[in-house]
């Protein structure tokens, strides 16, 4: 067993609200090429990866705390946060948990990516009933424009799920590169109206979906020949919207 496999294994009891994943063979393939080197493009072609699960009893109360709330909450995690939520005041619920999810994604990309040193974070929770999924979208870094490649890690609690563009996305053809343009912008392009195209690009397997209570590893960054940055789109609620929880937590590489 290699010193990263032995390293993984160790991780369980230093968790305290998730529970790392025993990786497939495939899998431990791509891990073991991000840890030498995360920049590495083929490998981010298969991403995103499960690497966590929450535990159940976690995954429980976190869904059941944002059923309380028919708005979406959402919190950027920043000195500001840290000191309302934990200094000047008793910490809600859901800012423990996020500060646990926190804490415990760090010890797993501190096996994954020792490079990976924490960039920026958010957490959103309660009702969500946007009528229509927001474009497809990567995650970047406005304080660091010339950042390639970054780890990335999200989770989605319980329901409404994420979708992301599976495979090399420069290997589509044209109109398949049209029709995520579509999707990018929401408009409408000779291929038919963003609406139908989501729905299509999903029937086709071109759109894949991020299970839910899973922490995925994506990747962030603000664009890189040697990198491709994930691209994602966020599913679209029922009528009357879904309670969910949402936690984000992005790093640097160092």
């Amino acid at each position: 067993m290699t010193s990263l496999r032995r390293a993984w294994a160790a991780l369980p009891p230093r968790l305290k609200v998730l529970e790392p994943l025993s990786f497939s063979a495939d899998h431990w393939s791509i891990v073991e090429r991000l840890h030498a080197n995360f920049n590495d493009r083929q490998a981010h072609t298969r991403l995103p990866i499960p690497i966590a699960r929450f535990r159940e009893a976690v995954k429980t109360e976190i869904h059941e705390h944002a059923k309380r709330f028919d708005e979406v909450k959402t919190e950027h995690i920043d000195d500001r946060w840290f000191r309302e939520k934990f200094v000047d005041g008793p910490p809600d619920t859901m800012a423990t948990f996020v500060r646990l999810y926190n804490e415990d994604v760090d010890e797993m990309l501190s096996v994954l990516v020792p490079a990976a040193r924490y960039r920026k974070g958010h957490y959103a929770y309660g009702k969500f009933s946007v009528p229509e999924p927001h474009g497809l979208h990567t995650d970047h870094s406005a304080e660091d424009p010339a950042s390639e490649g970054e780890p990335i890690c999200i989770a989605r609690i319980e329901t409404l799920g994420t979708h992301y563009v599976a495979g090399d996305y420069e290997a589509h053809d044209p109109r398949t590169q049209s029709m995520l343009k579509a999707l990018r912008y929401w408009i409408a392009v000779p291929e038919g109206e963003p609406e139908d195209i989501f729905s299509e690009l999903l029937k086709r397997g071109t759109l894949k979906t991020i299970p839910v209570d899973r922490v995925m590893l994506m990747v962030a960054g603000n664009g890189s020949r040697n990198a491709q940055i994930t691209q994602h789109i966020a599913a679209r609620p029922p009528d009357g919207g879904l309670h969910s929880a949402f936690f984000q937590r992005q790093y640097r590489l160092t």
